[in-house]
Formats: C-alpha cells, sequence, structure tokens
C-alpha cells in the first residue's frame, strides 16, 4: 500500500512565501493609512487648527500626543483576534457620517466621525477587544475634540452667573461694597465683567480630562476615577469663583490695571495650577484609600 507522496517545503520557498505575505500586510497598511488621509484630511486639519489658535480647544495639543503614546505603549492585546464584518460595517457607518455631516458643514459630527473611524479600523484588524484594551486613548482623542458651539454657550452663561457669584460673595466677606447684576460686578470705581472666556469652561474642560488621564494612571478602582472626575466639576467652578474674588480685590485695593491684559492672564494660569494640584491631592488620598480598602479586603 502506497501512501500519498506529500510535495516538500523547502526552507527558501518557505521564506518567500512569508515574505510575500509580508509584502502584503503592509501594502494593505499603506493604503488604507492613504485612504484615511483622503476622506479625513478636512478634520484632521481643521482640528489641529483649533488645536493650536482656539484657546478652548489648547489641550488637544496635549491629549492628542499622550493618546498616541498610552495607544503605544498598551500595544496589541494578546487575544486580539480581527472581526472584518463588523469592523467594515461600522468603518461604512463611519464615512457615510463623515460626507452627511460634510454636506452640513457640521465640524463636530465630522470630527467625530473620524474617531468612529479609527474605532472601526481597530475593529477590524484587531478585533473589540483591542478599542476594550485601548479605551484610555480612544477616551483622550474623544475629549480632544472641542464641544459645539451651541454646547460650550448653553454652558459658559450659568458658570460665568455661578462665578460672579461667588466672586461678589467673596469681596462682600472682606468688605467691598459690592453690586451684582449678572455677570456684572460692580464695585467703587470700577465694573468687572465675568465674560464667556473667564466662565471656567475652559479650565473645566482641561481639568476634566485631566481627571480621567489621572485616574486611569493613578487609581485601581472604577468608583475612584468616576469620583475623581466628579470632584473636578467643584474643584474648577469654586477656583474660577476665587479667580474672579482675587480680580476684583486686586482692581479694588491695589491696581486697576491687574485686571486686564498678561497680568490677568498669568492670575488664570497659576490659579489652574492650584487646580491641578487639588485635583492631583485628591487623587492621592483616593490611592491610598483604595489601598486601604483593598487591605480590609472591602474593594
Amino acid at each position: 500500500m502506497t501512501g500519498l507522496a506529500l510535495p516538500a517545503l523547502s526552507p527558501r520557498r518557505l521564506l518567500t512565501d512569508l515574505k510575500g505575505l509580508e509584502r502584503q500586510v503592509w501594502v494593505s497598511a499603506a493604503l488604507t493609512i492613504i485612504a484615511f488621509i483622503v476622506l479625513f484630511f478636512e478634520p484632521m486639519t481643521t482640528l489641529a487648527g483649533d488645536w493650536w489658535n482656539d484657546p478652548d480647544a489648547g489641550h488637544g495639543l496635549l491629549l492628542a500626543p499622550v493618546a498616541l503614546w498610552l495607544a503605544a505603549k498598551a500595544g496589541i492585546h494578546p487575544r486580539a483576534r480581527r472581526q472584518v464584518w463588523l469592523g467594515a460595517a461600522l468603518l461604512i457607518a463611519a464615512v457615510l457620517l463623515r460626507y452627511a455631516s460634510g454636506l452640513a458643514s457640521e465640524l463636530f459630527t465630522m470630527r467625530a466621525s473620524m474617531i468612529g473611524a479609527l474605532g472601526a479600523l481597530t475593529i477590524y484588524y484587531c478585533g473589540f477587544r483591542q478599542v476594550v484594551h485601548w479605551w484610555l486613548p480612544f477616551t483622550l482623542f474623544v475629549l480632544a475634540v472641542p464641544l459645539p458651539e451651541l454646547v460650550t454657550q448653553a454652558l459658559a452663561l450659568p458658570l460665568q452667573f455661578k462665578a460672579s457669584q461667588m466672586g461678589a460673595a467673596l469681596l462682600e466677606a472682606r468688605h467691598v461694597p459690592v453690586l451684582l447684576s449678572g455677570n456684572i460686578i460692580r464695585i467703587p470705581g470700577h465694573e468687572l465683567f465675568v465674560t464667556e472666556a473667564c466662565s471656567g469652561l475652559r479650565s473645566l474642560t482641561a481639568l476634566a480630562s485631566m481627571a480621567i488621564l489621572i485616574g486611569a494612571l493613578f487609581l485601581r478602582t472604577i468608583s475612584g476615577r468616576v469620583a475623581l472626575f466628579a470632584l473636578a466639576i467643584p474643584i474648577a467652578i469654586v477656583v474660577n469663583g476665587l479667580r474672579v474674588f482675587l480680580t476684583g480685590f486686586l482692581v479694588h485695593f491695589v491696581d486697576p490695571k491687574l485686571g486686564t491684559g498678561f497680568l490677568h492672564a498669568t492670575e488664570g494660569w497659576l490659579l489652574f495650577l492650584v487646580s491641578l494640584a487639588g485635583l492631583a491631592g485628591a487623587a492621592t488620598v483616593g490611592r491610598l484609600l483604595e489601598g486601604f480598602a483593598l487591605r480590609k479586603g472591602v474593594a
């Protein structure tokens, strides 16, 4: 009885096949990158322009590189498996959304479709498990996209009023005569306008992003991370109220020039560092509490 003879696979043949497969992978990756750049060139360039030129979106200059670094550091999940059909379906949906938002000239949706396409490509090549593995980089990319103007205006006005009320109350506590009218604080000889730029929305957005980043890197439990994120909101509001008070105090007792220009901007940066230090302190306390709970078997 004779067996079926199988063709011998020489090492040279095997090496040639592997090189051909590697070449196909590189060609596929290059074509994917080129197609992505062509399709999403407008949202990419306008987003980078906003990061560079718009102070309210400047935190994207920090978040985007950090997101890329975290993705590279996390690497590919050991059990990642490509899901071609799911990834392709989501990619088609993202491309359709991109063109629909382009026809409507709606930047936020256009940029959201770009992030959706990145997620779809990740699923196509590595599966949904990889998206979960990269949850922090994807979250940072989402936070790096500026909110629509309609949303920012709706949020800025209540924050302006809250900062004005807190600043006026603190000035009255320091025995400064104050007349509050909306977002206008009148003190003897001067009027302070709490504008949209001074609403604290900028610092609130940046601080919330930092809370997610710090929580993911230094806290172990989901409850601790959620608590840190929630704590970032009152910290930003209180510090901004202190900024309004400090501006009024310096204008009234020291020099009116301290309420405008470079000195006023420097004051804002210093107080943002104070709020960032408060967030870091809260994260440190949270880490200690988590360690205590884990030792006691509570968490």
